[in-house]
C-alpha cells in the first residue's frame, strides 16, 4: 500500500517542517513554506533502476578529456556566457520575467544548432506544438532537425530524449513538468525537485545537454525551491525592462566557466538580436549639449561598457522631496545626495532628485558614483557636460574619490567611441597598458571633479 502524508517545505531552502510556520527557521524567509504531500513507496523506490552506470574510482592521472569539446553556438553572446560554448551532459538553468524571451532565444538556439544537421529537441508544457510553430514562422525558423514536443509528464519526455538521442534537449518549463512517482501537483517544492534531479541524472548518462527554463517569484528569483538552482550546472538570468528593446543575459552559477561574463541582446520582431557594440548602441539617442547627463564607464564582467547617467534636479511641491533612481541603487543615490549637500555645498534639501541609466540597464558597480553625482549636479546648476568626457570614479562618505578596477579597459573602450578625456581618482597611476589617445584627468575629491566636468 502506498501511504502519502503531507509535510510543510520551504520553498527557498527546501527544509521539512511538521507543521506550517509563517517564518523559515533555517534560511529565515517569511511566507515561504507551502504544504505539500509526500509519496512513500519503499517498494516503489527500491525498484527504481538509477540512470548513472555503475562506476569505480578513477585515478585523475589516468582520466582522458579527449573528444569531451563543448558544443560551439553559432550565437557569440550565448557562447560568451556559457564560458565558450555548451558542455555536453550540462544542464542549464535560465530565468527571467514573463514576457523577457526566454523561450524565443532557446528556440533560436535550437534552430542555430539543427541547422548543422544536428537533431535538436524542444519539449513545451505550456505551449501546444501548432503554437510553437506560429512563434517559429514568426522568427523565420524552420528546419527539418528540429523536433518539438508537447509534453508534461517526465517519464514521457525522458523516453523521446533516450529515443531521439539530440544534440540538445530544452524543457520549457520545470514547473509545468510532473513525475508519477509523485502524487503532488505540477510546480510543486517536491515536483521541481524530482524532476530537476532526474533530468540531471539523465544528462550525465547520456552526454545530453539540457536546457530548462524557470519561472521567477515577484522579487525575482527562480519560482519553487531555492535548492534547485543548487541542482543545475549553470543558472542564467534574462534581465532588462519589458518596455526596453536591450535584454542582458547573465550568468549567475556556471560549474564550467566564469560568472562575470554577460551577453547583450536586441528584442525585434525576428527575436532576440546579438549586440556586437553595446556602449555605442546605448549611446546612440544621446543629446552631448543636455544638462544633467554624464557617461560612466562600468564593467559587466569583463566587458567595458559605456552607458549615460541621467539626472533631474527639479524643486519639490512637498514638504519632503523626493528621490526616485531607476537603474541605480536608491540607497546608493541617498548617500550621494547626502555627500554632495554636506562635502560640496549643493542645496538639494528642496530638490526633487530623479536618476535614470538610459537603455533599461541596472548598474550596481560603485565605479558609476562619481557619473551619478556630476549628473545631478548638472541638472542641479543647469551646465551641460563636456561631450568629450567619461567619468569613472568611487565616492567616499568624506567625499574623496577613490580607485576602480580594470582601468585600462575601461579608458580604452571610451578611447574607442570618441572621448578624448576621462575624470579619475587621483591615486591612479598611467601604466604602460593605459591608452595614450584619451587624456586622463586625476581628482582628489568630489567638488575638484565638478570643478573641471562642469565648465560654461
Amino acid at each position: 500500500m502506498v501511504r502519502v502524508k503531507t509535510a510543510f517545505v520551504c520553498e527557498q531552502c527546501g527544509h521539512v517542517f511538521p507543521k506550517w510556520s509563517g517564518r523559515c527557521s533555517e534560511c529565515g524567509t517569511w511566507n515561504s513554506i507551502v504544504e505539500t504531500r509526500v509519496e512513500e513507496d519503499k517498494e516503489k523506490r527500491a525498484a527504481r533502476v538509477s540512470l548513472v552506470p555503475a562506476s569505480e574510482p578513477q585515478s585523475l592521472s589516468t582520466i582522458s578529456a579527449d573528444g569531451f569539446q563543448r558544443i560551439s553556438v553559432p550565437m557569440a553572446e550565448m557562447n560568451r556566457v556559457l564560458g565558450g560554448g555548451i558542455v555536453p551532459g550540462s544542464v542549464v538553468l535560465i530565468g527571467g520575467d514573463p514576457g523577457i524571451g526566454k523561450s524565443t532565444l532557446l528556440l533560436q538556439v535550437s534552430s542555430l544548432l539543427a541547422k548543422q544537421e544536428n537533431p535538436v529537441l524542444y519539449v513545451s508544457g505550456e505551449e501546444s506544438a501548432q503554437q510553437i510553430k506560429m512563434r517559429a514562422d514568426r522568427l523565420g525558423i524552420s528546419d527539418d532537425q528540429l523536433y518539438v514536443l508537447s509534453e508534461i509528464n517526465l517519464e514521457q519526455i525522458m523516453g523521446h530524449i533516450e529515443r531521439l538521442s539530440p544534440h540538445l534537449a530544452v524543457v520549457d518549463s520545470i514547473q509545468s513538468v510532473y513525475t508519477e512517482e509523485l502524487t503532488s501537483a505540477a510546480g510543486g517544492v517536491s515536483q521541481v525537485k524530482e524532476c530537476a534531479a532526474t533530468l540531471l541524472r539523465l544528462a550525465k548518462a547520456s552526454g545530453v545537454p539540457i536546457f530548462i527554463v524557470g519561472h521567477v517569484t515577484k522579487a525575482g528569483a527562480i519560482a519553487g525551491p531555492r535548492v534547485l538552482e543548487h541542482i543545475v550546472d549553470t543558472v542564467l538570468y534574462l534581465e532588462g525592462d519589458r518596455f526596453h528593446a536591450y535584454r542582458l543575459l547573465r550568468s549567475v552559477k556556471n560549474r564550467f566557466g566564469s560568472t562575470n561574463e554577460v551577453g547583450v541582446f536586441e528584442m525585434a520582431s525576428q527575436g532576440l538580436i546579438e549586440v556586437a557594440n553595446p556602449s555605442e548602441a546605448f549611446l546612440a539617442e544621446r543629446l552631448p549639449t543636455a544638462a544633467g547627463s554624464a557617461i560612466a564607464v562600468t564593467m559587466e564582467g569583463t566587458r567595458p561598457l559605456l552607458v549615460e547617467i541621467q539626472a533631474l534636479a527639479s524643486t519639490t511641491s512637498f514638504g519632503l522631496p523626493r528621490r526616485t533612481a531607476n537603474g541605480v541603487d536608491f540607497n546608493r543615490l541617498l548617500l550621494l545626495v547626502a555627500v554632495l549637500s554636506k562635502r560640496v555645498g549643493l542645496r538639494l534639501s528642496d530638490q526633487d532628485v530623479f536618476v535614470n541609466v538610459v537603455g533599461g540597464l541596472r548598474v550596481n558597480e560603485p565605479a558609476v558614483d562619481l557619473a551619478v553625482a556630476v549628473a545631478i549636479a548638472s541638472s542641479f546648476r543647469d551646465v551641460p557636460v563636456a561631450a568629450d568626457l567619461a567619468v569613472v570614479g568611487e565616492i567616499g562618505l568624506s567625499g574623496e574619490l577613490r580607485t576602480v578596477s580594470q582601468l585600462s579597459r575601461r579608458l580604452g573602450e571610451a578611447s574607442k567611441l570618441g572621448f578624448r578625456r576621462c575624470l579619475l581618482p587621483k591615486g591612479v597611476r598611467r601604466r604602460e597598458d593605459i591608452p595614450t589617445e584619451i587624456e586622463v584627468i586625476g581628482v582628489r575629491s568630489v567638488a575638484e571633479a565638478l570643478e573641471i566636468a562642469l565648465v560654461r
